[in-house]
């Protein structure tokens, strides 16, 4: 997804993917990544935790409106209870 993005960011469009691997993030260098720290396959953690799912969609929808950000920018996500 991460080249995905790279490519719609060349033809305008805006885009923001959730890496569960920072790895992956780090060498393809998306414009606007969050890093989640869960199960792999569960990007926006456990299923039937509508309020968790919400948060982690929340951080990676900020990242769009977050101006201070040098691109490609790949942010951690801090949930809700730290």
């Amino acid at each position: 997804m991460s080249l995905v993005a790279a490519e719609c960011e060349r033809q305008g469009i805006a885009t923001v993917t959730i890496q569960l691997l920072r790895e992956v993030a780090e060498k393809v260098r998306p414009p606007r990544a969050l890093f989640v720290p869960f199960k792999h396959g569960y990007p926006l953690d456990k299923p039937g935790q509508p309020e968790k799912q919400i948060a982690v969609l929340e951080s990676a929808l900020k990242l769009f409106e977050d101006k201070s950000l040098e691109k490609p920018a790949l942010v951690d996500f801090k949930p809700i209870n730290q």
